[in-house]
């Protein structure tokens, strides 16, 4: 019952593949068309009447592997493959980096690569925090997940433990950067360079926080 895309559809799927086995290329293939044909539906439909029966015969696969993907509904609109992907760039930086600069190297190198796919997803993703309580209420555990997440990168990569206070505030100070520029760009319509804002806001972190 389940079709794989034989290509990956965007390059920041592309650059998320790379590395990957067979076997996670499949799963990140599925993820995607899954996410894909909910993305339509809702557009069509709107997020209330959008089934995940119906998502998952849009997806052609089953309920069940809809499931095993993806908890809930909200899960489908809010989970992407790219915070995974800067974590990857973030270990991937030179041992001898700092913290930040590794971190702004990481995140800007990404969103190079992905720019165009996330401001799309972006616009209509924002939308459906807006209007859906249940996914306003998801993206606030999303994003406490993504904190643990690096907190986990950069204790790997600085050898401290992941409750390590200064850790944890470096990790905070960076997610409170991108979280600020991502609602400046929004406000103004996605007006101006994200990438050059991104820049500019751990370039701000990198030189202590000084004005």
């Amino acid at each position: 019952m389940s079709r794989m895309p034989t290509e990956p559809t965007s390059p920041g799927i592309a650059a998320t593949e790379a590395g990957l086995g067979l076997r996670e290329r499949k799963k990140l293939r599925t993820r995607q068309a899954i996410r894909q044909a909910a993305h339509r539906l809702i557009e069509e439909r709107g997020y209330e009447k959008t089934t995940i029966e119906l998502i998952a015969a849009a997806a052609e696969v089953s309920p069940s592997t809809v499931f095993r993907y993806f908890p809930s509904k909200e899960h489908i609109v809010l989970t992407n493959d790219y915070a995974v992907s800067s974590i990857g760039f973030l270990l991937a930086r030179p041992a001898d980096e700092p913290p930040l600069v590794a971190m702004r190297a990481a995140v800007t190198g990404m969103m190079r690569i992905l720019y165009e796919d996330f401001s799309a997803e972006y616009t209509w993703r924002m939308e459906l925090v807006r209007e859906v309580p249940a996914v306003r209420a998801l993206m606030h555990e999303a994003q406490h997940k993504l904190v643990g997440a690096m907190s986990a990168a950069l204790a790997q990569r600085t050898g401290r433990p992941e409750d390590d206070l200064e850790l944890r505030v470096v990790v905070g100070a960076i997610m409170g950067a991108l979280h600020q520029v991502l609602l400046d760009w929004g406000d103004d319509g996605q007006e101006g360079n994200l990438l050059e804002m991104i820049d500019r806001a751990l370039s701000v972190l990198e030189r202590g926080l000084t004005l």
